[in-house]
Parts: C-alpha cells; sequence; structure tokens
C-alpha cells in the first residue's frame, strides 16, 4: 500500500505542477501533507516537516546568500568589463561572435540564475547577430546549452535540490565533479566554435579593417551603450573570407533600413550609467570572488558560512550606508524568497516520503524491477535517466521525486547516493531549454526567437554535451 502510495503522491505532485495547476512551493506542501494523513500518520507530520527542515537548513542558507552575493557582483559592476572584452574579442567574426556568447554565458551563469544570465548575454550579444544576420537560434542554443553545464554550481539549483533531496552535502557531490563538468564546458566552448565557423562559412568573414570604419562624426554604437563597442565603430561593408560575396550592412545592420536602431535602443545591456556601480572597488569585488570560489573548492568553511560572510562582506564595503544596503537586499528579495522558500517547502515533501516509509517500500519495488545485472551500474542508469526526465519535467519533479527512488534502488546494489546524486545532474545541459523552465522564455523572447525553433536546434547539441558530462564523469570515477 505504501508503494502504491508513495507513486501516487509523486504522481500528482508532477501532473499539478507540470499543469500549473499549483506552484512548486504549494505542492511540496499540500501533497505530502495530505498523503501523510491518507497513510494514517498525519499525526506525526509535525515532526517529519521540522527533521526536514532541520537536514535543509544549510542548503537554504546557502542559496539564499549566494544570491545575494553574485546579485550584488552585477549591481556593482564586476563582470562589466568581461562584457566589454568579449565584445572587443568578437569584432566582427561571426565565429569570435559564437565562441564569444559561450564564454559570456558561462561567467555570468556564475550568478547561479538562468534568467540573470541570459538578460545579460542577449543584452551583450544581439546587436552583433543582428547586424551581422547571423542564426539566432545559434546564439540562444550556445547560451542555453553552456548555462545548463554551469547551472551545476552548487547554488545553481540542481546541486541543491540533490542535496536536499538525499540530504548530502552540496559540495562533497559538486566539487569531485568539476572535472567532468569542466570537459562539458570545453564541448560547448567547441562545439561554439564548430557553429560560429558554419556562420562564418555562410555570411563571410568581416574582419575589423574590413568591417569597421572609423567615423567620429557619426555616433553610431556597434552593440548598445555600455557593452564595450566604440561610439564611433560603424559597420558598412566586408567582403567574404570566400570570395563569394559581401556583407552590405545599412545603419540599422540588417540591410532593410528600418529595425536595427529600435534594437540598439531595446537592448542596451549593462548600463554603464547606473548608480550602484563601484568601480573603485573592483579589484577588491574581484579579489572576494577569487577567494570566495577558492575557498569553496578547497572546503576550507561550508559552502553556507563561505556566502554568509561572502555576501556580508560585499554589502559592507560596496555600499556603507544602511538605505543602500536595503535597496540591494529588496533587489534581490524575490529571487532569495523563491529559491529558499522553495527550500524549505521540499522539507515537507521529503520528510513525509522518508518519514512515512514510502521511499524504502518503493525502492524495493524498483530493486524487484530492476535486472541484477543493472544493479551495479545505477547510476549510470541515473545518469542516462536524468536526461529525458529532467526535460520532460522539472528539477524539482526530478531530484524530490524520483531522485530518491533511484538512490534507495542503488543503495541495494552497493552504489552510494553520492554517485547517484552526481550522476542526476548530469542531463542539465539539456534541462535548460526544457518548456518547463521560465527562464528560457526569457532567453527566446529577447532573442525574438520561436520557442519551437529554438528546440529543434538546441536539443540534439545539448543531449550530446549532456552525454559528455556522464562519460567524463565515468572517466573520472566520479560516477
Amino acid at each position: 500500500m505504501l508503494t502504491i502510495l508513495g507513486f501516487a503522491m509523486i504522481a500528482t505532485f508532477l501532473v499539478l505542477i507540470m499543469t500549473k495547476k499549483m506552484s512548486p512551493i504549494a505542492a511540496l506542501v499540500l501533497i505530502p501533507a495530505l498523503f501523510c494523513v491518507a497513510v494514517g500518520q498525519g499525526a506525526k507530520l509535525g515532526d517529519y516537516v521540522i527533521d526536514g527542515v532541520g537536514n535543509l537548513a544549510p542548503t537554504a542558507a546557502m542559496l539564499m546568500f549566494a544570491i545575494v552575493y553574485f546579485g550584488v557582483m552585477i549591481d556593482v559592476g564586476l563582470f562589466d568589463p568581461i562584457v566589454r572584452g568579449i565584445l572587443r574579442f568578437c569584432k566582427a567574426d561571426p565565429m569570435r561572435i559564437v565562441v564569444g556568447t559561450a564564454v559570456l554565458a558561462a561567467i555570468v551563469s556564475l550568478d547561479g540564475d538562468g534568467s540573470t544570465t541570459f538578460m545579460i548575454t542577449v543584452s551583450a550579444m544581439y546587436p552583433l547577430y543582428k547586424r551581422l544576420k547571423m542564426s539566432l537560434v545559434v546564439m540562444t542554443g550556445v547560451a542555453a546549452t553552456a548555462n545548463g553545464v554551469m547551472n551545476t554550481l552548487p547554488w545553481g539549483g540542481p546541486t541543491a535540490r540533490a542535496a536536499t533531496a538525499l540530504k548530502l552535502d552540496a559540495s562533497e557531490i559538486f566539487v569531485p565533479m568539476i572535472p567532468a563538468l569542466a570537459v562539458g564546458l570545453l564541448a560547448v566552448f567547441l562545439l561554439s566554435y564548430v557553429l560560429g565557423l558554419r556562420e562564418r562559412k555562410r555570411l563571410g568573414m568581416l574582419t575589423l579593417d574590413e568591417a569597421l570604419v572609423r567615423e567620429p562624426e557619426q555616433e553610431t554604437v556597434l552593440a548598445g551603450a555600455g557593452t564595450g563597442a566604440s561610439g564611433g565603430d560603424r559597420l558598412r561593408k566586408g567582403s567574404a573570407a570566400s570570395g563569394t560575396g559581401s556583407a552590405d550592412l545599412t545603419e540599422d545592420g540588417d540591410g532593410d533600413g528600418d529595425e536595427g536602431e529600435d534594437d540598439d535602443e531595446e537592448f542596451k545591456g549593462l548600463d554603464p550609467n547606473r548608480s550602484t556601480l563601484r568601480p573603485k572597488l573592483y579589484w577588491f569585488n574581484a579579489g572576494l570572488t577569487v577567494a570566495l570560489l577558492t575557498a569553496m573548492i578547497m572546503e576550507l568553511m561550508p559552502i553556507p558560512v563561505l556566502f554568509l560572510l561572502g555576501a556580508a562582506l560585499a554589502l559592507t564595503v560596496n555600499f556603507p550606508h544602511m538605505p543602500d544596503q536595503r535597496a540591494r537586499i529588496a533587489a534581490h528579495a524575490d529571487n532569495v524568497l523563491n529559491v529558499s522558500g522553495m527550500v524549505f517547502a521540499a522539507a515537507v515533501f521529503t520528510g513525509v516520503l522518508t518519514g512515512t516509509g514510502m521511499v524504502e517500500n518503493m525502492a524495493d519495488w524498483v530493486v524487484g524491477a530492476v535486472p541484477d545485472a543493472m544493479g551495479p551500474h545505477m547510476a549510470i542508469v541515473t545518469g542516462l535517466l536524468s536526461l529525458p526526465l529532467t526535460y520532460f519535467m522539472s528539477n524539482d519533479g526530478f531530484y524530490f521525486g524520483v531522485v530518491p527512488v533511484l538512490a534507495e534502488a542503488g543503495a541495494a546494489h552497493g552504489v552510494s547516493p553520492l554517485e547517484i546524486a552526481r550522476a542526476s545532474l548530469a542531463g542539465q545541459a539539456l534541462h535548460m531549454s526544457s518548456p518547463l523552465v521560465p527562464a528560457v522564455y526569457v532567453l527566446v523572447g529577447m532573442a525574438k526567437v520561436e520557442f519551437g525553433d529554438h528546440t529543434r536546434f538546441t536539443v540534439k547539441w545539448a543531449v550530446l554535451t549532456s552525454l559528455v558530462v556522464l562519460g567524463a564523469g565515468i572517466l573520472f570515477g566520479t560516477i
């Protein structure tokens, strides 16, 4: 009976959040509460929840202060020079522009928020793609895949969810996976290089000398205000490297003389005049970020403590006046509340699933269904299942509803929960293009790309990247 009710609870949860009948937070709380009563253990619900909250509090703290920290770093301009440098590197070469898109998306993904990553990346790169008539689905595909790999950072969501669901330390999951994830990121850069060469072949290569003519009297901004392109640099004309044609671009950058100016006004990237900039503190902020990430990798302190100290120090130094500090905290309060609220709500789901014995009974059923020959390879099975399951369901559903069952099944065959947790991260490159991810709609909306076009182009490359991560994890012995 517990097995049936356990699967029924997970199925109910998945259906309600996938059909958007309930928010993930509400479903994480109400559905398990109802099923706890249904199995006759309603009197113990409070104990289950308190136990779950105690286990999940460090993860919630980590997410809360990591969001605040990286939000402040974006506010004060830590990433602005990186954006400008990438745009200068790109010049007017389609190959460099696509590679620059991947690099920029990967760097900005350090903040752990996909929406922020896509807003900054598209704001910076869209004008270049538009002016050179490059494929916009290449931009969205590369950005989403790069963000998917980087989304596995402990404060990005999936790792925290895996740690939450299996009651593990996030650093124990993430740090051993760094080599495999680095290989996955290199695969994204290689993919962007190949796609960039394809765009260069299609459009021809426009070098700086050929395509950018200095005209100080005509202030046509190449990549939007504040993104590092010179105000006097203007796209004129460039001969294709192949000699088969030329790109004749008018001032609006798309050859028809009616859209580019509006696009540049709409996509200004990071505002160079925003009041939160702290240029005099740039090296302090850069050093603090490097020190924080180094301490995290070296496990000098628990990750929640590191981000708590980092956020407090960043706020105090950059915004010494209390009203300014309150304004920065308020600016990022929505993200903080949504993410940390989700973690605490998950305490109800995982507490009931574990406390009532549902997860053990479901695991026994799964163990019986898995051939004995596959039992010792449950981590690989989990990695392969993560591709379709994280695409067709939300991370909440997969990590809170499916991964605990797989972990229990793996444990019966001697596979540690850490291996299961690491393998479950493999599908994130594909997950970021899932229709269940709100951030992807920010990406395609700002890039003016149809979601169907983005999906058709991106899925095959994202699947390949996910398999590279899984294969690298197996090769390095972490999965």
